[in-house]
């Protein structure tokens, strides 16, 4: 089972114009009926995302990516695991005595309490956490 990261949902959406690596793990989980599933935190990565472009002025793009963040929500709806309080517990113990990344520390909390594997291109910033992590990216 996958917790994916940001990067990974936002490359996702990118259609053909995706990474192959990223395309063929999508493909495989869905193909093997892997279940995938997103942290809160992820969905308020991809809401800021949408806010940065509305405040930068491209409504039309804003608009685009709001319609696919509401979509996001309906397929993940009951896969979208929340960083609460023994998430929290975990999360504080991740940060010390390694204080950076704490966006992906709270990420890594909910992957570790629920025995998930996160898929990320970025593997480093979740080194030292003491869990299970897969780079789809096909040239990193």
């Amino acid at each position: 089972m996958f917790l994916v990261d940001t990067n990974v949902i936002s490359e996702v959406r990118k259609g053909k114009r995706a990474d192959p690596g990223v395309v063929a793990f999508w493909a495989e989980a869905v193909r093997n009926d892997t279940p995938i599933f997103l942290a809160s935190i992820t969905i308020g990565e991809l809401r800021r995302g949408v806010e940065l472009i509305r405040y930068r002025g491209d409504q039309q793009q804003a608009g685009i990516l709001e319609q696919w963040l509401e979509q996001v929500l309906i397929d993940y709806g009951d896969r979208v695991l929340s960083l609460d309080c023994d998430a929290a517990q975990v999360w504080g113990h991740l940060r010390v005595p390694n204080p950076q990344h704490g966006i992906d520390k709270q990420i890594a909390a909910i992957a570790l309490l629920h025995h998930l594997t996160v898929v990320t291109r970025y593997t480093t910033d979740f080194a030292g956490c003491g869990l299970s992590l897969l780079n789809p990216f096909a040239n990193d």
